[in-house]
């Protein structure tokens, strides 16, 4: 339900609005903003409150917060023409906000869940066994690349045969019985899992900061050791609050965003999460803009989506090969291993740039069509009559698109067009989807680390954190894009987009380094599956 949702959330308000992106940019920007200063809040209140009452909150705020958004959707749809008219338009203005506002929400108790479940709950589950949480973790990343091809090819064929208001219905009625069936296997497992309901205490300000100055001494990771325990593991007993002033709650959110930071920060794997959230400053992936600028270069949508299908594939190869050299050769070197797979795919990318059929024009100023936009003040592209001729002329001066061909716009109707070359697109997206290996078996490698090397108490903020910093780099990405939109500069693009993904994979080199020394090289040692039992149970070395 959540993943069709995502997909569909865009779709209709490019619906509602005219056919224009600009709601839909609305959006993703408020999207981006809320998570990015939310972040840490919410995994402040992750950490602060009892793992069954975080999930079933966060479950029911999500897809209670759908099913609204659902319904105020199609009551947009059937009444449109009527809330015009309404004070001029102004009510159909309110329910647009309404849907941006509820739709937030929506996804911030869906990030809520993923901290909570994808990063706490899947620890304790798996206690301290190593191998049972990289597999563990590995099975939810195929779950989740199944459910990103299954669920828009789902949305898609009911708004195509039916309507977007049937669409609106059937993601309501959806998400009421998926959140009727999350509940009850949440509380399954619960039950089933009786260290679910024990909990570290929220170490004190003054602790937080002494443990987090420790993290070039004692919190080094070194693979072969037990997984990272506190002392302090009682019942969840919700702590009673001290009277505080009117100022103090008023500055509570952005101490705890202040502090949230300095921790992540000062965390032994800072460097493997920084890695990480740099691969999100990237085009190269299936996103609207990749897609957009495929569609530039003559690729129909049958093609996508069959590319779309095999980068997929390659993902869940990417899960399965995260687990194998994780056994072979250790935890640290498999997100080694792994991004210099990624960079050597990504290597294709930037050779397609300079390929036959590449549209890079380093004349063509990459500012050049804001610029004319904003200060030239040229008209927008319009669309030609019947009686006119069928190019459409854009700002850019690119050339109209008819059939995969390019044709330019003073050239004679009679002369047959020149097929683009599809040389440069192949190898873009032959090297975007064999990156997808690297990309997600290094996704896992963080991931366990920061599931192995954060202390109980701080899960929840450290990952909230990591979920901003994420979005951060996303957000980035868009605005780079906004600044140089024209086909022409997307060479360039993607030249940055190569780079952010190397200096990524060189933050994690450095934190490989810091924590193997000399051992980085040396393969063929594998993590133990089980912990030893002779280790003390107070024992706060890591992975």
């Amino acid at each position: 339900g959540d993943r069709m949702w995502h997909f569909a959330v865009s779709v209709f308000l490019v619906e509602l609005y005219g056919n224009s992106l600009l709601l839909t940019a609305v959006y993703g920007l408020v999207v981006a903003g809320s998570v990015l200063l939310l972040g840490a809040i919410i995994g402040d209140w992750v950490d602060k409150n009892s793992r069954l009452k975080v999930a079933q909150t966060s479950l029911v705020v999500q897809n209670a917060s759908v099913i609204l958004c659902g319904i105020i959707l199609m009551i947009v749809f059937l009444f449109k023409t009527q809330l015009l008219t309404l004070y001029h338009g102004w009510l159909l203005t309110v329910c647009y906000i309404l849907v941006i506002t509820i739709a937030n929400i929506a996804n911030l108790a869906s990030t809520a869940t993923a901290i909570t479940i994808q990063r706490d709950w899947i620890v304790v589950v798996a206690g301290e066994d190593r191998s049972k949480l990289a597999d563990m973790n590995a099975t939810i990343r195929r779950i989740d690349q199944l459910t990103n091809i299954l669920a828009p090819m789902a949305v898609g064929q009911i708004m195509t045969f039916g309507s977007p208001m049937i669409g609106c219905g059937f993601i309501s009625g959806w998400n009421l019985m998926s959140m009727c069936v999350e509940y009850l296997l949440l509380w399954k497992v619960y039950q089933k899992t009786p260290s679910l309901a024990l909990k570290s205490a929220k170490v004190e300000e003054s602790e937080l900061k002494q443990l987090n100055v420790k993290k070039e001494n004692d919190m080094k990771p070194a693979e072969g050791v037990q997984l990272i325990v506190e002392k302090d593991v009682t019942g969840f007993e919700p702590q009673q609050e001290k009277e505080v002033g009117c100022g103090a709650r008023i500055a509570e959110p952005f101490i705890t965003f202040r502090d949230g930071w300095v921790a992540y920060y000062n965390q032994p794997v800072f460097l493997a999460g920084m890695g990480l959230a740099f691969l999100y400053m990237t085009v190269l992936g299936f996103d609207c803009i990749t897609t957009g600028y495929a569609y530039t270069q003559g690729l129909s949508g049958s093609v996508l989506s069959l590319l779309m299908g095999a980068s997929a594939v390659t993902g869940i190869m990417g899960t399965v090969a995260f687990t194998w050299l994780r056994r072979k050769c250790g935890l640290i070197r498999t997100g080694l291993i792994s991004g210099v797979a990624q960079l050597a795919c990504l290597v294709l990318c930037a050779i397609s740039v300079f390929m036959p059929g590449s549209p890079l024009d380093l004349t063509v100023s990459p500012f050049a069509d804001i610029s004319a936009r904003l200060f030239e003040s040229e008209p927008l592209p319009t669309i030609a009559s019947p009686e006119d001729k069928p190019e459409m002329v854009f700002a850019t001066g690119m050339p109209s698109l008819l059939n995969g061909s390019t044709i330019p716009a003073n050239s004679d109707p009679e002369m047959s067009p020149e097929p683009v070359p599809l040389i440069s697109v192949s190898l873009l997206f032959a090297g975007v989807i064999a990156a997808r290996v690297g990309l997600w078996s290094f996704d896992l490698t963080v991931t366990q680390l920061l599931q192995e090397n954060v202390v109980e108490s701080e899960r929840g903020i450290i990952n909230g954190v990591q979920n901003s910093m994420n979005y951060l780099l996303d957000l980035l990405h868009f605005i780079m894009v906004i600044l140089a939109p024209n086909p022409e500069a997307f060479g360039l693009l993607v030249l940055i987009s190569v780079s952010f993904v190397a200096m990524g994979h060189i933050m994690y080199f450095r934190f490989a380094q810091k924590s193997l020394g000399k051992q980085l090289f040396v393969c063929c040692t594998p993590d133990p599956k089980t912990v030893s039992d002779s280790s003390p149970p107070g024992n706060t070395s890591t992975v």
